[in-house]
């Protein structure tokens, strides 16, 4: 089974994205700031990390270059999601793998992960 950590504030999104990828036999933990994030148990590594761009208490961007500077995370594929950000900005802002715009269609995010993660 592959894991996917998820750093999403808002509690629908994060919810949502926890149960719909459970459903598809993914082991998700979530976090709903990047201090949660930060104080995680760092001996589970995750197959993709899932970040939202404004978080409460910082950016998922970089967060997103913080685990791409990390040589225990630096091969782990990012997908950054927002509703605020255009996907160019991202990618100038950070090293994700993949940038998916809210509100988003369940079935590219899964598309997406998949790719990504095999």
């Amino acid at each position: 089974m592959k894991t996917i950590f998820i750093v999403e504030d808002e509690t629908g999104i994060r919810d949502a994205l926890q149960l719909l990828l459970s459903f598809e036999n993914y082991d998700v933990r979530s976090f709903s700031t990047v201090k949660a994030f930060n104080e995680r148990d760092k001996s589970a590594v995750p197959d993709i990390f899932i970040l939202d761009v404004m978080l409460p208490d910082g950016l998922g961007t970089d967060l997103c270059n913080q685990l791409k500077k990390e040589p225990e995370t630096s091969d782990i594929p990012v997908v950054i999601i927002s509703a605020h950000a255009k996907a160019e900005n991202i990618i100038n802002s950070c090293e994700a793998d993949e940038f998916i715009p809210k509100p988003f269609d369940i079935d590219d995010v899964l598309m997406k992960i998949e790719r990504l993660t095999n």
